[in-house]
C-alpha cells in the first residue's frame, strides 16, 4: 500500500529553485532515509510532506485519511519554564493516563511522566519527542534530523528503538539524517537529495553510486558495517540514478 507519492514536485523562492522534479513514493511499514549535504532541500521536503509549504510545481499525493506523526530537528522552550513530559504530551491532544504510559513505554522511556522536561538529556528528549508522535497512531513517522546532537551510541540507540516502533506499529518512517555511519543501514531504502534525487536503492547500491561518493567520499562505504538492520520483507523500488 502506498502512503504518499511525490509526482515531478518542485519548490522556487523567487529566482531561487530549491528542488527540482523530484519524484518517489513510499510504501507501509518501509523505512526510508533522505541524506544529501546541506542546503540541498532534504527538511523542505518533509516540510512539503507535512503540508507546511506547497509545492510550486508537480504534486504530492497522499494516501485517505493518512496520519503523521513528526519528530522535529529539536524543541524550542524555555528552559526556565516548568513543564512535565506528560504536560507536553498533552500539549496537541488529549490522552488518557494509560495511553500516555503505552506511548512512554514504546519510545523507551517508561515512568516519565512527572519529569521536567528541562532535566532530560538530548536522547530521552527525543523519545518524548517520539511518544508524542506515537500517540497519534500514525500511519507514517516523518523525523527530521532526530538525532542531532547525540553520540554515535545514543544515535544508535535511537534507531533502533525506532525499527522496534516500526515492528510493533507496521507504520512506515521517514527520516532525514546526518547520520551516515549509522542510518544508512537502518534503512530499507536510501534517497540522496541534492536539489534533486541524484541516486536511490537499497543502502548498498547507493554508497557504491558515483552520484552519493561525489557528495560523501569514497570512504563511506564501510559506514555500513557499524549497524546491522534485518528484516524478514522485501521492497521493490526502482534503483539508479535520476
Amino acid at each position: 500500500m502506498t502512503l504518499f507519492t511525490f509526482g515531478s514536485v518542485g519548490l522556487s523562492f523567487g529566482d531561487s529553485a530549491i528542488l527540482k522534479s523530484v519524484s518517489f513514493e513510499m510504501g507501509a511499514g518501509e523505512i526510508v532515509t533522505i541524506v544529501g549535504p546541506n542546503g540541498s532541500g532534504k527538511s523542505t521536503l518533509l516540510r512539503l510532506l507535512i503540508g507546511s509549504i506547497a509545492p510550486s510545481t508537480g504534486r504530492i499525493t497522499c494516501q485517505a485519511g493518512l496520519r503523521i506523526g513528526y519528530v522535529p530537528q529539536k524543541l524550542a522552550l524555555d528552559p526556565t519554564l516548568p513543564m512535565t513530559v506528560d504536560r507536553l504530551l498533552s500539549l496537541r491532544r488529549r490522552a488518557s493516563r494509560a495511553r500516555v504510559a503505552q506511548a512512554l513505554q514504546e519510545a523507551g522511556v517508561p515512568g516519565f511522566e512527572r519529569r521536567q522536561i528541562s532535566a532530560l538529556s538530548g536522547g530521552q528528549l527525543q523519545r518524548v519527542m517520539l511518544a508524542r508522535a506515537l500517540l497519534g497512531e500514525p500511519d507514517l513517522l516523518v523525523l527530521d534530523e532526530a538525532t542531532q546532537g547525540l553520540d554515535q551510541p545514543g544515535v544508535a540507540a535511537f534507531y533502533r528503538q525506532i525499527e522496534a516502533v516500526r515492528q510493533e506499529h507496521g507504520c512506515g518512517i521517514l527520516m532525514v539524517s546526518h547520520d551516515l555511519h549509522v542510518v544508512m543501514s537502518a534503512s530499507d531504502r536510501v534517497i540522496c537529495l541534492n536539489g534533486h534525487i541524484c541516486c536511490q536503492g537499497t543502502p548498498q547500491h547507493v554508497v557504491s553510486a558515483p552520484e552519493y561518493r561525489a557528495l560523501f567520499g569514497e570512504g563511506t562505504g564501510g559506514a555500513l558495517a557499524l549497524y546491522s538492520h534485518h528484516h524478514d520483507h522485501r521492497h521493490d523500488h526502482k534503483e539508479g540514478a535520476q
